[in-house]
């Protein structure tokens, strides 16, 4: 017994050093005064502000936004040819002249579930889905509270992204194509004139601009931070969320309650709006019952391909390339 009481001694010991430097550490934590810490806080924040924004981040915002500008209008020439159709009661799309018979209708307030869309003429922001968000004077601001919420416009939430990272999105001699084509429509007059080789041009510029935006989005994400909403699309460029009461997750309560937000990513900001990709071996209707068959593709992508570009090879798996159309018959 002796010789087991000699061996737990050093132990013993170390344990009784450790819990005394716990209780000597929290003896002192709790005579820190946050009344002194703030103004050295404050003093931190404000000598932050001053290190942005980066430069060396410029010349990937200002590419940003002139690929952007070149996405709009290439999308928008696109449609002219190809018509995209939408679902009246969800975000469903399908770029096709009629829409295709998958049941996968999520439905609108009390209508059933997984039910056939009902098809719509789409437009532009049906492949190109707006994210807006606050535009804040500067980056390290006070936070917008809930009865500042009409204080502030909202803008595109890429050109809030690429306004911090020090470049005016609104400069006219730089970026004047493409930001006044969110109204433009399919059908416009001139469809006729475009040559097929003059699409495939249009579509590879198109496709190209798309993977530019993306990388650069999420180049600029590695700098600059930004927030979404864990219940809902909300975006805020930011270091911190705003505190509007916009996000409905509680349907209990009497007004709409408060985000929960958690760090954003490129998809968040350019959504891909994956959809529904008829292949050359599927039928020119799709159906529900070989739905387990068909590939998916961002939105982009599938009206680029239409227009006779190869996608990129990272889509090809989503694509389901070379899958088959439907069961394959055994011969007996």
């Amino acid at each position: 017994m002796a010789v087991m009481a000699l061996r737990r001694r050093p132990w013993q010991h170390v344990l009784g050093n450790f819990s005394g430097c716990v209780m000597h550490a929290r003896f002192h934590s709790s005579k820190v005064d946050l009344r002194k810490l703030r103004p050295m806080i404050l003093k931190r924040i404000e000598s932050r502000a001053k290190d942005y924004p980066v430069r060396g981040m410029v010349p990937v915002a200002q590419e940003v936004l002139k690929a952007r500008a070149v996405l709009f209008q290439g999308v928008s020439a696109l449609l002219r040819v190809f018509p995209v159709m939408a679902c009246k009661f969800c975000p469903e799309v399908h770029i096709s002249g009629k829409g295709h018979l998958i049941q996968t209708c999520c439905g609108y307030k009390r209508r059933a579930k997984n039910r056939v869309h009902e098809w719509i003429s789409g437009g532009l922001n049906d492949i190109l889905v707006p994210v807006e968000t606050f535009h804040l004077q500067g980056m390290f601001q006070d936070v917008i509270k809930h009865d500042q919420r009409f204080d502030f416009d909202r803008v595109p939430a890429v050109l809030e992204l690429c306004w911090q990272a020090g470049v005016d999105p609104y400069d006219e001699k730089k970026y004047s194509s493409g930001w006044n084509l969110e109204n433009v429509s399919a059908g416009s007059e001139g469809a006729e004139s475009l040559s097929p080789h003059e699409l495939r041009l249009i579509a590879n510029t198109t496709l190209r601009a798309w993977e530019t935006l993306r990388t650069g989005v999420q180049k600029l994400l590695l700098v600059y931070p930004a927030k979404v909403c864990k219940y809902c699309s909300e975006v805020h460029v930011g270091p911190s969320g705003h505190k509007a009461r916009l996000c409905g997750v509680f349907k209990y309560e009497s007004w709409r309650g408060a985000h929960f937000w958690k760090k954003a990513e490129v998809d968040d900001l350019v959504p891909p709006k994956i959809i529904w990709r008829r292949r050359p071996q599927d039928p020119l209707v799709l159906v529900d019952e070989h739905r387990d068959f068909y590939g998916h593709a961002p939105a982009v992508v599938d009206l680029c391909t239409q227009a006779g570009v190869i996608a990129p090879i990272q889509y090809h798996c989503m694509m389901k390339v070379q899958g088959l159309s439907e069961p394959a018959q055994v011969k007996v």
